[in-house]
């Protein structure tokens, strides 16, 4: 099954609609509208009416929408004033903890993006992505880091993030999930961190990176793209494999069989090309 290509998720609060147009033009395969930490408590239901504002007089508009966790008096104003709006294509639920909490969102009827980022998300990633409803995870690496009290930008710290990323990524292919998306890069003006970070997630196998400034959408697509030598060889594998090679066959002195042309045919699949 074909799942829509998400390499960035660009932020942008609910707060300050008038950004929103400008994140749409950025590039970003999907924009998602913060009413959560980009808003302030005393903020959140004017964020929420700008929102709705915004979806009303932009009716071709398609945003994606992080409303506020379960734990909050928010949450359910949220999932109230989403309800049967055709612009918001997918529910973010940040601190995703249960089943309990992911049925309930899918509910509204829209397709739901649980954020693992707490130590008991981690632990019930599994029947968190088997909910029904739920169309892909996404990982929150500083606010799992804060819940663990790590110490910030170390290795022990690395080693502890690192784990709760494998666990989101099993959880998703056990569930037959779509790739799902690592966590954002902090700082906006590193483009060279930003580069390792993507590169670090897209060799473990993210689909894509949550971000939050438009600048850093290039650099993500950049990091997912396939480089041009590996596109070459993926076209080479399955022309050879359509021109009646056999099960297993050489190619450039290497043996090509089912595993390494399905690879290929991952390639080609994130470059967009048919296969």
């Amino acid at each position: 099954m074909s799942h829509p290509i998400v390499r960035t998720a660009l932020f942008v609060p609910a707060s300050r609609p008038e950004r929103i147009p400008k994140a749409l033009a950025s590039g970003a395969d999907a924009v998602i509208v913060d009413l959560e930490d980009a808003v302030e408590h005393l903020a959140k239901d004017s964020a929420r009416e700008a929102l709705c504002d915004f979806l009303g007089t932009h009716p071709q508009a398609r945003l994606w929408v992080r409303i506020n966790d379960a734990s909050t008096p928010w949450h359910e104003d949220d999932l109230k004033a989403l309800r049967g709006k055709a612009g918001v294509t997918a529910i973010l639920l940040p601190k995703a903890e249960s089943l309990a909490q992911a049925r309930h969102v899918a509910q509204a009827g829209l397709p739901v993006i649980p954020i693992i980022e707490t130590a008991r998300g981690v632990l019930n990633a599994a029947e968190v992505a088997g909910t029904p409803g739920v169309a892909r995870l996404a990982y929150g690496g500083l606010d799992y880091a804060l819940d663990l009290g790590l110490a910030p930008d170390t290795p022990g710290a690395e080693i502890v993030l690192d784990h709760a990323r494998i666990q989101v990524l099993l959880q998703t292919r056990a569930a037959g999930l779509p790739p799902a998306l690592d966590g954002v890069f902090p700082g906006v003006q590193d483009t060279a961190g930003l580069a390792r970070a993507a590169s670090r997630a897209q060799q473990m196998g993210f689909g894509g990176m949550l971000c939050i400034h438009p600048a850093q959408v290039p650099v993500i697509h950049g990091v997912f793209a396939p480089a041009a030598a590996e596109l070459d060889w993926a076209r080479r594998v399955l022309a050879a494999h359509r021109d009646g090679g056999p099960g297993a066959f050489m190619l450039d002195g290497r043996m090509v069989d089912a595993p390494v042309i399905a690879r290929a045919r991952q390639v080609l699949a994130q470059a967009g090309e048919s296969v």
